[in-house]
């Protein structure tokens, strides 16, 4: 039996549960389209359509996660967030148009090694940052940290999985500190990619309509229940939480393919 055109209720539930927890991992440290994709590809969305209708069903739980962290926001060494509000437009605009012109079949082989990179830049984000003697604020030159956040936001546009991941890495090696003041921008910088990428992949006519609206209203639950949950739960147990999540995801696309 199926429900609105969505499939059967096993789908719906699906979709519905993999939005919430979707909302509640972006808004704790991110990853969370490792599960809105692989879902949507469950349920028989083709895996460009997928991408695209996850990236606008977590919108409203980006915004609720920016809202949870309002406290602690604060823009990252090297950049203001006006600057970063304006390089996360133009980066996003670019990748967001990109993913309109790649076929499925290529977009299936360069998933799981997206992923893949995603979560090792989290995992060794720290190290990679000692490299590089980023070790505190003021480390970064300005153009060094407005093209690091160019390549992030056109990563963002043309495929949202492991998005926040590789935010916070971009954030550690420019020498911020404060997990939840990252959290705080990941989010905001997330909306915004989110937002400008949903409209041309609206223009494109890629979103599968019924099934983003359905997971919106739980991913939005989720976000702002993530962002009250993270202040009480340890740095480490997040950050190893969130690599192991990003290893078993990259695992299942590999094993897909």
């Amino acid at each position: 039996m199926e429900i609105l055109g969505m499939g059967p209720p096993a789908h719906i539930a699906l979709l519905l549960a993999a939005a919430a927890l979707a909302g509640a991992l972006n808004a704790v440290a991110g990853g969370g389209s490792f599960l809105t994709l692989p879902a949507l590809v469950f349920t028989g969305v083709p895996p460009v359509a997928a991408n695209a209708t996850g990236t606008v069903a977590l919108l409203p739980g980006y915004m609720a996660g920016a809202w949870g962290f309002r406290r602690d926001m604060e823009a990252p060494p090297g950049l203001s967030i006006r600057a970063v509000v304006a390089i996360s437009l133009i980066g996003g605009s670019a990748g967001a148009a990109l993913l309109l012109f790649t076929p499925d079949a290529t977009f299936n082989k360069v998933v799981p090694w997206l992923l893949l990179a995603a979560t090792a830049m989290f995992a060794f984000g720290p190290q990679i940052r000692r490299w590089t003697g980023a070790t505190g604020h003021g480390t970064a030159s300005p153009w060094k940290a407005g093209l690091g956040m160019l390549l992030v936001a056109g990563y963002g546009g043309y495929f949202n999985g492991g998005l926040g991941i590789l935010l916070l890495a971009l954030f550690g090696l420019l020498g911020q500190t404060r997990l939840n003041a990252m959290n705080g921008l990941k989010n905001l910088v997330s909306a915004l990619l989110t937002t400008i990428a949903a409209a041309i992949y609206a223009a494109g006519g890629i979103v599968q309509w019924k099934q983003a609206l359905l997971m919106m209203v739980a991913a939005t639950a989720g976000g702002y229940g993530g962002a009250v949950l993270a202040r009480h739960i340890p740095a480490n147990v997040m950050r190893w939480g969130i690599v192991l999540t990003g290893l078993t995801m990259t695992a299942l696309f590999f094993w897909r393919q």
